[in-house]
């Protein structure tokens, strides 16, 4: 299978210790919340195969969330109607590929999966933690979202050592603190040998450790708290590039970072 790529790294993200120190979490400029990118199309027809094929694998939402899942709908919809390449149509929106994409308000987050290239997650608050009440996921790293659907933040990094009950205080803390009106942004980057986009895994099943270390894959994460339902919004744009085209700088800080076999900042 050709692996999907980007042509480049917008952002390093060991390379500047306010991204590369847990939780690394930035303001976001301006509306800059979801992404296109040069992988678009191929991403996209790889999240359509996956929505049709393995829907129950991709895609999980207690009942609960489906006030905020409708209102994420909505926003995102909105989003596309202003967004240069798409047309949003009574009952469809065309992409920037040409592929046209039936609407389903009754399907939010399935329907959302084939329009965004991020994967989208739904927290709410529940008894003071931030629990994950919907999802659509096609690429994941490294985990598998019918095992988190439903748990708190903590439960949902077992069993990323470096995520340590301090950090998941310090981050419910932020996700307290997060407002409609300041969305929230940080970035991590691991290392793989196999560019598949799509690798789910089970609690207690590691990633392989890299061998040859051919590909980076680094996730843009981007909060955003739904005004009405006050859900926030978990986004991920993942980014796969050969580690080759990388700039020559950002090759060179990668074995301090801890990318040659550490897992320090890169969750």
């Amino acid at each position: 299978m050709t692996p999907i790529l980007q042509a480049s790294l917008p952002f390093a993200p060991w390379m500047d210790p306010r991204t590369w120190r847990l939780p690394g979490i930035l303001p976001v400029e301006g509306e800059d919340w979801l992404r296109i990118d040069d992988a678009y199309a191929a991403q996209m027809a790889e999240r359509d195969r996956l929505i049709a094929e393995t829907p129950g694998l991709v895609e999980g939402m207690l009942e609960s969330a489906r006030p905020a899942a409708e209102e994420l709908y909505d926003l995102v919809l909105d989003w596309l109607a202003g967004t240069p390449g798409f047309t949003v149509a009574a009952g469809q929106v065309t992409r920037p590929d040409g592929v046209a994409v039936p609407l389903d308000r009754g399907r939010p987050l399935l329907t959302l999966g084939r329009l965004v290239q991020e994967d989208l997650c739904l927290l709410q608050a529940e008894g003071g933690e931030s629990l994950l009440t919907g999802a659509v996921l096609c690429f994941p790293a490294s985990w598998t979202l019918a095992e988190k659907l439903g748990r708190p933040m903590i439960r949902i990094h077992v069993p990323v050592e470096s995520y340590t009950e301090e950090v998941a205080r310090r981050v419910q803390r932020l996700f307290d603190a997060i407002r409609p009106e300041q969305m929230l942004w940080r970035a991590n980057a691991l290392v793989y040998d196999d560019p598949a986009l799509h690798q789910p895994r089970p609690e207690g099943v590691h990633r392989p450790a890299p061998r040859d270390g051919r590909y980076l894959r680094s996730e843009r994460q981007v909060l955003r708290r739904l005004p009405e339902t006050r859900a926030v919004v978990f986004s991920i744009h993942t980014y796969l590039v050969r580690i080759g085209d990388l700039a020559p700088e950002a090759r060179a800080g990668m074995s301090g970072a801890g990318l040659w076999g550490g897992e320090e900042g890169a969750q």
